[in-house]
């Protein structure tokens, strides 16, 4: 009976285990200690990650965002995830609805939230990967190397930031046929599932 009892609780504890509790900022969004505070200005926060050996990504949230949630409290909080994030990319978080200046890479000065229209970005989160030398001209979205719109599992999300890492952009096999091929490898020749 004790045995019973004791598999009882620990069954309890694995599976009541809340998410990780992560800091919400006043402006309702998640906020990650190693996220970059910046001036919002992109051309110049490429070039710092670059002067770092890193990747700029721009992540865009909103306030109530329960995919948001998801990515703070459970990717993010994947050691997997977030090591190999921070150890290559510098993040930014964007407010989709927010007020504070942002200065894009064509050079225009606008609000977050008339960045996000501008970008015609419908989404949150959306993961916009720029590259390693701002283009003249053209503005952030049409800049990015990839963009990853909406919440995905942690092998997609993952995959994804390895790719942009290893530049499979430049190549010839789009980001699926690479999630695919890397799938199958890991899994012994299975179809891949959402993952």
């Amino acid at each position: 009976m004790r045995r019973l009892i004791a598999l009882a609780i620990i069954a309890f504890m694995t599976f009541a285990v809340p998410a990780a509790a992560v800091e919400i900022g006043d402006d309702g969004l998640h906020k990650e200690d190693w996220f970059s505070l910046t001036f919002k200005d992109i051309a110049e926060d490429i070039a710092t990650a670059k002067e770092n050996g890193k990747r700029l990504a721009l992540i865009v949230e909103q306030r109530g965002c329960i995919y948001c949630k998801e990515v703070h409290e459970v990717l993010l909080q994947d050691p997997e995830v977030r090591d190999y994030i921070k150890e290559h990319f510098m993040v930014v978080q964007y407010n989709m609805h927010g007020s504070e200046e942002v200065t894009d890479t064509d050079g225009e000065v606008l609000t977050e939230k008339t960045a996000a229209r501008k970008w015609r970005l419908l989404f949150t989160p959306t993961v916009m990967f720029m590259p390693e030398d701002p283009p003249e001209g053209l503005d952030a979205a049409q800049a990015a190397v990839a963009m990853m719109p909406g919440a995905f599992k942690k092998g997609t999300f993952l995959e994804m930031f390895i790719w942009v890492n290893d530049k499979g952009y430049e190549g010839d096999e789009g980001f699926q046929t690479y999630y695919n091929r890397r799938y199958r490898e890991r899994h012994g020749g299975a179809e891949p599932v959402e993952n």
